[in-house]
């Protein structure tokens, strides 16, 4: 997000500063690696080569909530252990080499890590027109308080990131969601209304004889 100079319509000698989106399309996953402490795009998305019918290019969004707290210094060296808490999102190409951000074994050597994150970019291939992977680090900072007791107030307290279809389709897919159903008092049970009633004649389950096991029986 930009803000550009324009002139007002009604008052020529005057101009007024208005925010202007601007698409940038990282193309290495160095550019699409987004490090905390530095600000995010407004909208993130990835997108394909395919179209909607309004000529939008069919894509995900990546909305993330939350992002975690500050991270260990890149100059200590046990960092390179949880290398990927350096960015907010990274994208980066498929390989299936790269299968997870760390490792359960980056705990028995935080100095020689078996997963070093940092790598994955460092290489900085092409992500155009690739199949790709979204590394996202979200998260939140809790510090207990006496409101705690005896349950953590989940309120404002969570984390996380939303996929959100952005010009993925043509319009509103809930359009084509069924129409709500009336029950009326006694129906509630009638398969016609309500095929939830149905569901015991509806299910292909196998019929099983009663178990039992050493003298415990079990139940129908």
């Amino acid at each position: 997000m930009t803000f550009e100079e324009v002139a007002v319509p009604w008052m020529p000698e005057r101009k007024a500063k208005v925010p202007r989106l601007v698409e940038d399309q990282p193309k290495t996953e160095q550019e699409a690696a987004l490090r905390h402490g530095h600000p995010m795009p407004r909208y993130l998305h990835v997108a394909s080569n395919h179209t909607n019918r309004w000529g939008h290019q069919r894509s995900y969004r990546l909305q993330v909530v939350s992002f975690a707290g500050d991270h260990l210094p890149e100059s200590e060296p046990e960092e390179r252990a949880m290398s990927w808490a350096r960015y907010k999102v990274a994208i980066t190409k498929h390989k299936d080499s790269e299968q997870t951000s760390s490792s359960l074994f980056n705990q028995n050597d935080i100095w020689s890590p078996a997963v070093d994150f940092s790598k994955f970019i460092a290489d900085n291939e092409s992500i155009v027109n690739e199949d790709l992977v979204a590394w996202i680090t979200a998260g939140f900072l809790h510090i207990p308080h006496a409101e705690d007791i005896p349950n953590t107030v989940t309120i404002g307290n969570g984390g996380g990131v939303i996929l959100r279809p952005h010009n993925y389709f043509d319009e509103d897919p809930s359009i084509n969601s069924p129409d709500g159903v009336f029950f009326e008092p006694g129906t509630e049970n009638s398969c016609e209304y309500n095929k939830m009633a149905c569901l015991k004649e509806d299910l292909c389950a196998a019929s099983l004889d009663p178990f039992t096991y050493h003298g415990f029986g079990g139940q129908e």
